[in-house]
């Protein structure tokens, strides 16, 4: 069951909504009690896996952002400056570091119901001349996911009307899976094939 092998990675619409619609609230400046207040948005996406598709069954927005607090803002900050292309938003805002206790509960959460961590989202919100669309991971991205074992799924809101999500495994650009949004009913079928191969149905 390795998550290297999927080729799929299935979100119902609902879930989708609910991962863009993190992105658009946070890009308003709307922030939920406890949430960092920056421009940007964070997430895990658990599911199951079923030979070369994954199907998400919960999409994990993140709330705290610990990369500007010690002992991990230098080493982010290291990271940033050597790998980060310059853009309108200043080095030392940019990274993102997930608090320890929001993965625990997420992994205890999969632990419980039987799913497993698929991956990562994040947002990227700001075109750059040599990549305007922002839809594809960064050096930084790639280092950051590298031996994670994991997907990472990249949201371009450069126009946040009408954006664009790609997933790639340990942020390599050259592994892409393809992003399949099911409405209700194919989901339904979908959950119950996952249940009845894992031998909960």
């Amino acid at each position: 069951m390795s998550l290297a092998r999927v080729r799929e990675i299935h979100l119902s619409r609902e879930q989708y909504a609910v991962l863009v619609g993190h992105a658009r609230r946070k890009l308003r400046g709307e922030y939920l009690p406890g949430e960092t207040l920056e421009r940007k948005a964070f997430g895990l996406l658990v599911g199951r896996i079923e030979g070369e598709r994954a199907t998400t069954t919960a999409i994990v927005p993140l709330r705290r952002n610990l990369r500007h607090e010690q002992p991990y803002k230098e080493q982010i900050d290291a990271l940033v400056h050597a790998l980060a292309v310059p853009s309108q938003t200043p080095l030392q805002r940019r990274g993102w570091l997930a608090d320890p206790k929001e993965l625990i509960a997420a992994q205890e959460a999969c632990d419980a119901d039987g799913t497993i961590m698929l991956g990562s989202y994040h947002m990227h919100r700001v075109g750059w001349p040599a990549d305007p669309r922002r839809e594809t991971c960064t050096a930084l991205d790639e280092a950051l996911a590298r031996d994670r074992g994991l997907w990472m799924l990249v949201l371009s809101m450069v126009d946040p009307e009408r954006p664009v999500l790609r997933a790639f495994f340990e942020g390599d650009n050259d592994r892409e899976a393809a992003i399949v949004l099911t409405g209700d009913r194919e989901q339904k079928a979908a959950e119950r094939v996952a249940a009845a191969t894992s031998g909960e149905g």
